[in-house]
């Protein structure tokens, strides 16, 4: 089989997916005015076959992993048929979600015998008042009735996102691991980052993950070993906790060296990059089966233009206009 591999040697396993950018929470975040359309209709976004040939494509190429992402995926109404047709594809173990968890309760069941793997809900604060000022959406207790119902419906672990931000929730860790010491759930905190308009909030509630990784390590939790198709997170286990702890931090050195992961968005351009670059178009190779060869073959030629790092550290968001691409 082949194997997507940039000219650093970095190897190439897992593709984050996005089948849309509609999504129905405001995060003060990510979309505090609410998802804007930008000229892209509901119909502009990939279609089911399209889906079904850059996927298939993605295989070929030696991808194990597909996360579907957005906006919220669950929006779209072919969702279930969206994760059928990733999982026609044999070498693809692992076929993920990143939601936000509000139509969980209902669907989950549907979801997983469609043939879903793995969940990620993103969950920024345990007290429902300050979720609701965050997401804008009085939702804390459907999410969380979500959650349970992944665990009713099979799943072994729930991954949950929480956007790590100064005055909001970083001092609420211990608050954090209370709920995870019984409950199989692998609790990952993101560092906000600085994207297109949002530097004053940048600025504002920007903390390093060192200051939760730095306590997490006196309390004699241990840092795990990382497999190929993971995402960036640095994992942490205690033999007291039935859960786990994940730090993901762009702006620590060497944050790109293990990098694995490329991304299609929502209209088909590959990005080499998750942060800031325009993207190589896909999309004039995903209308029939038999452009297979030249979708793979451009697929692989972009490669040669990845960068060995992002230039966050410049302060160069460049088209990154919100964090629902970096939570893996």
């Amino acid at each position: 089989m082949l194997q997507l591999t940039d000219a650093f040697a970095r190897k190439f396993y897992y593709l984050r997916l996005s089948i849309t950018d509609v999504c129905n929470f405001r995060c003060t975040y990510c979309l505090p005015d609410g998802y804007k359309p930008h000229g892209h209709s509901n119909k502009s976004f990939l279609s089911l076959d399209e889906i079904r040939r850059v996927s298939r494509a993605f295989a070929h190429l030696g991808t194990e992993k597909v996360r579907l992402t957005g906006g919220e995926p669950s929006l779209r109404r072919d969702f279930c048929e969206i994760i059928a047709a990733v999982r026609e594809n044999p070498s693809i173990k692992t076929l993920a979600v990143t939601t936000n968890g509000y139509r969980m309760a209902r669907d989950i069941n549907k979801w997983r015998d469609a043939g879903l793997t793995n969940i990620n809900v993103s969950v920024d604060s345990l007290d429902a008042r300050q979720f609701h000022a965050i997401t804008g959406q009085d939702k804390f207790r459907d999410v969380m009735a979500g959650i349970d119902a992944a665990f009713d419906a099979g799943f072994s672990k729930v991954k949950v996102n929480t956007v790590l931000m100064r005055d909001v929730n970083h001092a609420s860790l211990n608050t954090f691991l209370d709920w995870i010491k019984t409950r199989p759930i692998q609790l990952r905190f993101i560092e906000l980052m600085e994207t297109g308009d949002g530097g004053d909030l940048f600025r504002k509630h920007h903390v390093s993950g060192e200051v939760l990784r730095e306590q997490l390590v006196r309390q004699g939790w241990q840092l795990q070993i990382r497999s190929r198709s993971d995402g960036p997170a640095q994992v942490f286990s205690h033999p007291d906790y039935l859960g786990e702890i994940g730090l993901i931090m762009p702006y620590e050195k060497d944050f790109c060296a293990s990098c694995n992961r490329l991304r299609v968005s929502a209209i088909g351009n590959l990005h080499l990059c998750l942060f800031g670059e325009q993207g190589i178009p896909l999309r004039d190779l995903l209308a029939d089966d038999m452009q297979q060869d030249d979708l793979m073959d451009r697929i692989q030629g972009g490669l040669s233009r990845k960068k060995q790092t992002h230039f966050l550290h410049e302060g160069n968001t460049g088209i990154t206009q919100n964090l629902s691409f970096i939570g893996g």
